[in-house]
């Protein structure tokens, strides 16, 4: 099972608790990084920051992260060299991206989401498995020359 990095804002509060409970009884290792109270003014990025580093400190691990669109905990955690979040919308898009792009973390749009359809993202998300093949490798290693 995989170490699973998680953050929301207030918006994606409500979402990742019920997300946060369904990997619990799946026996995953989940590490809830805030918020850890509903904050109607708090702000994604500090939860993004936090569940980015998070998961480039283990290679292992994954981040599922919340807000209200899904758009800046994606933006945010897409800042740090090393995390390729994917901003999910489709299941199999999520898994395309785990595949061919390595995401390591999964951006949902709450206000879009129910608990059932998010659950099946996760599932696609936790599932899927890079590829390794020269061409994937290549791209990837080609986005990281991108940074500046």
């Amino acid at each position: 099972m995989a170490i699973i990095y998680l953050g929301a804002d207030h918006r994606g509060f409500k979402l990742k608790e019920e997300i946060k409970r369904y990997l619990q009884t799946n026996s995953h290792t989940v590490f809830d990084l805030g918020n850890h109270r509903y904050q109607a003014d708090d702000d994604f990025v500090d939860f993004s920051q936090k569940v980015a580093e998070a998961v480039l400190k283990h290679k292992e691990a994954v981040g599922i992260v919340f807000c209200g669109s899904g758009v800046g905990v994606d933006i945010a955690c897409n800042r740090f060299f090393g995390i390729r979040s994917v901003l999910g919308f489709n299941k199999d898009q999520i898994a395309k991206a785990v595949a061919d792009d390595h995401c390591n973390v999964l951006s949902l749009a709450a206000d879009y989401l129910d608990k059932d359809k998010a659950v099946s993202f996760v599932n696609s998300f936790l599932s899927a498995e890079k590829k390794t093949e020269e061409k994937y490798l290549r791209r990837i290693a080609k986005l990281d020359k991108l940074v500046r």
